[in-house]
């Protein structure tokens, strides 16, 4: 990669990088579009504000469609457990579906703990040829509204396409006016690991009959999560579009849900603490002069089920591939694809998350 000093305002000397693309953030969307950048020749360096090997607060279920992605990136999946299909319950009524194969996805999904995850995925982009930094802040920099690079590190890099893989928003999104949209419904979670018997169960079981400790119903899902290592991930989501939704407790639901699943589970006690995540639903804006965003920071998250990863992994490839296709019109070609792709879809889900949440519509 190209380097030089330079002098900045202040006197101090720094280094100025040029890259094709850099990435912020180095989970599944970064990481995919690094790995496919990287593969059809660009020079890429992906910052992420973590140390290597970081967990990350996630279901870890992967869908047909995020397996399928995964096989397109050439990601070995042997560490993952597979899984067939889902089990639903709602009240006393319980259905098992097994997943179709189709002609652009595989018949099974899988369970994969994001530290494995993440790490397959970024050890490729650096295979690739992808720089990775990571413990690294990088923000972007403006020239009027335009992002021609970052700061990182004390260093600069300058770049033709910034690409935002961060994650909920935050102050990235701040600084490009790429935050949720303020009216639209998120939902947060909060998950943790059991031991049980049933860690090698093919099949993802979800309860949609949730009620927190007042007995108000919750428009959302508890979920058991097979890892196939001795483990289950198990945790709960809740959509913003209930009742009482800020003075609900995660844990106390949580604990409730655990009550709920214990005995046919053989649930061990937790072995971490639960912890929580914010999952955006929508964005006010997803690309700009010199910058795109991508998987969850582009509020690529479905508002029925909460899962990313799949659109993540998706989106990453796609900015890549019009990159190298060209340049100077990937970020507006990228926006008309993935509103192609996913808008309709959605949107059609947000409405579906205002409805279940109104008492009088349940």
């Amino acid at each position: 990669p190209e380097s030089a000093g330079a002098t900045a305002a202040s006197g101090t000397l720094v280094t100025v990088n040029r890259r094709d693309i850099v990435v912020i953030g180095a989970g599944p969307a970064g990481a995919a579009a690094a790995i496919r950048a990287a593969r059809g020749g660009a020079s890429v360096t992906v910052f992420d504000k973590a140390p290597y090997g970081r967990d990350k607060v996630c279901g870890d279920g992967l869908t047909p469609r995020a397996v399928g992605a995964l096989q397109e990136l050439e990601i070995d999946l042997d560490d993952a457990h597979h899984i067939d299909g889902l089990r639903m319950i709602a009240g006393k009524q319980m259905r098992e579906l097994d997943w179709p194969a189709t002609s652009r996805f595989p018949g099974h999904g899988a369970v994969w703990p994001r530290r494995r995850l993440d790490a397959a995925l970024i050890d490729a982009a650096s295979e690739a040829g992808a720089e990775v930094r990571w413990e690294t802040e990088a923000l972007p920099i403006l020239d009027g509204d335009r992002v021609v690079g970052v700061e990182a590190g004390g260093e600069r890099f300058d770049a033709d396409l910034v690409i935002v893989a961060t994650g909920a928003p935050g102050k990235v999104a701040r600084m490009l006016g790429a935050e949720r949209v303020a009216d639209e419904p998120f939902g947060l979670a909060i998950r943790t690991y059991a031991e049980t018997p049933r860690h090698a169960d093919r099949h993802l079981e979800a309860c949609l009959t949730l009620s927190d400790e007042h007995g108000t119903a919750v428009p959302g899902y508890g979920w058991l999560f097979p890892a196939g290592d001795g483990t289950v991930n198990i945790g709960v989501g809740a959509l913003s579009t209930m009742k009482g939704f800020k003075s609900l407790n995660l844990n106390t639901l949580l604990d409730s849900y655990r009550d709920l699943v214990q005995d046919s589970w053989e649930l061990g006690p937790y072995l971490e603490r639960p912890r929580a995540w914010r999952l955006p639903m929508s964005a006010v804006r997803r690309h700009g002069p010199g910058w795109m965003a991508i998987g969850d920071a582009a509020g690529l998250v479905n508002p029925m089920n909460g899962e990313g990863i799949d659109y993540g992994l998706e989106s990453g490839m796609l900015i890549a591939d019009l990159f190298l296709s060209d340049p100077a019109t990937a970020p507006v070609e990228y926006d008309r694809q993935i509103g192609a792709r996913f808008d309709a879809f959605l949107r059609t889900g947000r409405r579906f998350a205002f409805l279940i949440g109104h008492p009088l519509l349940r």
